[in-house]
């Protein structure tokens, strides 16, 4: 199930584009962000694309386009609370703020891909193991 799910999800950043067309989408994005924007990111759910799985590659995605791991996740986190109109409360990992985390295993900044090795997940200070989650959620959610 949870491979199943990994290659729906990664068939997001599959398009039918021209790899040049493909290079002009993604520098968009940086020259966005150069322009003062406030870029955002989570995967449009669908029958294609589990939250989860579309966050992981999209963090991908925004790599491949060149921002930078710490770039990524700040879009990713702060960038997001801040649309929401909550980044004076969640967002960051500083004194203040509420987070919820994921350990994973590996170096973001040398392989984007490493951001598939989760190992725990903390939600409201309580540690969850990923591979149960989706065991006790197997054939519930996502394309029956």
């Amino acid at each position: 199930y949870e491979e199943r799910q990994r290659r729906l999800s990664d068939s997001v950043g599959e398009t039918s584009a021209t790899p040049a067309l493909w290079n002009v989408l993604l520098a968009f994005e940086r020259r966005f962000v150069e322009a003062g924007g406030r870029l955002v990111a989570g995967p449009d759910t669908g029958r294609h694309v589990l939250p989860g799985y579309g966050d992981q590659r999209n963090f991908e995605l925004l790599v491949e386009a060149g921002f930078s791991a710490p770039e990524v996740v700040k879009i990713m986190t702060h960038n997001g609370a801040v649309a929401l109109g909550i980044g004076d409360e969640v967002g960051l990992v500083s004194p203040g703020y509420r987070a919820d985390l994921v350990v994973m295993s590996g170096d973001l900044t040398k392989d984007p891909s490493s951001i598939r090795n989760v190992r725990i997940v903390f939600r409201d200070g309580v540690g969850f193991d990923p591979a149960k989650l989706i065991a006790d959620v197997e054939g519930q959610v996502g394309d029956r």
